[in-house]
C-alpha cells in the first residue's frame, strides 16, 4: 500500500546513515523499509490515541532489534548516530501523523540498541 501522506512519502529516512560509510546501505534499505511500513500502519489502523500509536511503533521499533544482526554480520552496528538517526525518524513519523504529543523515548520504548 503507497503511502498516502505525502510528506511521509517524501521523507527521506535515516539519511545520515546513508552518507556514512560505516552503515551498509543494504541494511540501512531495511531499517528504511521498516519506517515506510510503520507508516503504511498508521495509515491503515489510524491510531485513536498515543497508546495505541505506541504500540505501533514499538513493534517497528523491534524490528530494528533484530536489524542489529545484520549490522553487526556487515561489520557495523546500532551505535549513538544511529541510535539518534532512528529515533529523529520515529519522532517524524509520529510528528507527521498528528501526534505531535508523543514522547520519543515512550517510542522507541522496546529498543535494546
Amino acid at each position: 500500500m503507497p503511502i498516502s501522506n505525502q510528506q511521509a512519502a517524501a521523507h527521506a529516512f535515516l539519511k545520515a546513515l546513508y552518507r556514512d560509510a560505516y552503515y551498509p546501505d543494504h541494511v540501512v534499505d531495511r531499517g528504511r523499509d521498516i519506517l515506510l511500513r510503520l507508516c503504511e500502519r498508521i495509515e491503515a489502523e489510524r491510531p485513536a490515541d498515543l497508546d495505541a500509536l505506541y504500540v505501533l511503533t514499538q513493534a517497528a521499533t523491534d524490528e530494528f532489534n533484530d536489524l542489529e544482526t545484520a549490522f553487526e554480520e556487515a561489520g557495523s552496528e546500532i551505535e549513538t548516530v544511529a541510535r539518534e538517526e532512528i529515533a529523529e525518524d520515529f519522532w517524524f513519523v509520529a510528528k507527521t501523523y498528528g501526534f505531535e504529543n508523543a514522547d520519543v523515548e515512550e517510542l522507541i520504548g522496546t529498543r535494546d540498541w
